[in-house]
């Protein structure tokens, strides 16, 4: 007999892992009942088997066999003259049992029926690619880089499978190389052209998750619980826990002795700063320690309004809103609350000082505004920046810098 040969297609299904044995059968005997359906109208007499070890296939119809002339439907019934031509024994109420050459469907019904059996298996390797890293979402995966691109790097996991990690969810200080084995979360997997594209994350609050799930085992057992994260990716992040075991430091145990579990995840992030802290229900107390390392003097609270004006020692005013603003926009995303930062003059009253409004005919508005945001409302707390302060946390330009300074200056000179 003529057949098909299905070795590379019954191929593609071993490759294409959880793709199993019944779902392969039933899509082969699917393409060729469509074939069976277009030649003879029906398939209902037709037993298509399939063998997945040889790769090949076979055809078989059966039909009772009938009085010469009483065949009333063809597909079912077939004349007792007819029968006995294949096998001489046949007797008339029998079943005949006939196997159907393949070269009788023609040369382009074959081919056609080879390429949607290829396609229905290639739809297959999608469904279950999609499948598997919808499951995965929020899983830490490590996969190989195989392309760096301008706005992405294309990666392969273990099996071959393409993934991509987005320019947009790598952390700043991310430098890849092709060959090398990074770790990322899988985020979400989109359908582009119908095919689907798992989108990986280094930036994500989860990846920092996971990678504390790995590194500390009470947050893996659930003694622990990590009750918010919030991220300045390469820069800062803090992480607010709580214990469910009154024997357990929760803050204790992510850091470990000496720094031992977080140096890790902290060398994985491109040595990003990570504020562990203690979660409570008492908002006052959480925003004092969501502001680490800076210590608070005192704090005026609106509930209502979700604001919090918050006064510390000039020297604390920097570590309270850190580099380029992070720590107290971190701060603000964690508690939820609006923060502004003041300096606390009480221990200041024998040092002349001058509030930065009586400087509006000389400064601009919105420059005294952009000072203020970072915790600048006097003249000497701008004076005890350095100009490379005001100019990134104030973002300034640098003759403004040098402009505002000379004129305060000049004025607590003149005092």
């Amino acid at each position: 007999m003529a057949s098909i040969n299905l070795i590379e297609a019954f191929q593609d299904f071993k490759d294409a892992e959880n793709i199993d044995r019944p779902t392969m059968m039933k899509v082969v005997e699917d393409v060729f009942k469509t074939l069976l359906r277009k030649k003879y109208g029906s398939d209902d007499n037709f037993d298509v088997i399939v063998n997945a070890e040889k790769g090949d296939l076979e055809i078989v119809r059966h039909r009772t066999i009938v009085e010469d002339g009483e065949v009333e439907d063809p597909l079912a019934q077939v004349a007792y003259s007819e029968a006995i031509k294949l096998e001489p024994d046949y007797e008339v109420g029998e079943d005949l049992y006939e196997e159907i050459d393949l070269i009788d469907f023609g040369r382009r019904a074959i081919l056609a029926a080879k390429q949607t059996l290829a396609g229905r298996i290639s739809d297959l390797k999608k469904n279950v690619l999609a499948k598997k890293y919808e499951d995965r979402i929020g899983e830490i995966i490590s996969a190989e880089v195989y392309q760096v691109w301008k706005k992405e790097i294309l990666l392969l996991d273990e099996e071959g499978n393409e993934l991509i990690l987005p320019k947009s969810e790598q952390i700043p200080q991310d430098y890849f190389k092709k060959g090398e084995n990074i770790r990322a979360v899988v985020t979400r997997v989109d359908l582009k052209n119908n095919n689907p594209v798992i989108i990986l994350s280094r930036t994500s609050p989860d990846f920092l998750a996971k990678l504390l799930e790995i590194e500390v085992p009470e947050i893996f057992d659930g003694l622990i619980i990590i009750k918010k994260i919030v991220r300045e990716p390469g820069e800062r992040a803090k992480v607010a826990v709580e214990s469910y075991d009154d024997r357990i430091d929760p803050v204790g145990a992510c850091v470990g002795m000496k720094g031992s579990r977080i140096h890790g995840i902290v060398r994985e992030l491109k040595n990003e700063n990570i504020d562990v802290i203690n979660w409570t229900s008492n908002i006052q107390l959480l925003i004092q320690r969501s502001l680490t390392p800076a210590k608070i003097t005192s704090m005026s609270l609106d509930t209502e309004g979700k604001h919090a004006s918050i006064y510390l020692k000039p020297d604390q005013v920097s570590l309270a809103i850190g580099k380029r603003g992070a720590n107290i926009k971190l701060a603000s995303e964690l508690t939820g609350f609006e923060l502004d930062v003041y300096r606390d003059t009480e221990d200041d009253e024998e040092e002349f000082d001058v509030d930065l409004e009586e400087f509006s005919d000389e400064i601009d508005g919105w420059v005294i505004d952009a000072l203020k945001k970072i915790g600048c409302d006097t003249a000497r707390s701008v004076m005890r920046m350095s100009p490379y302060e005001l100019e990134k946390r104030a973002d300034l330009e640098k003759e403004t810098v040098e402009d505002i300074r000379k004129i305060l200056q000049e004025e607590l000179e003149r005092e």
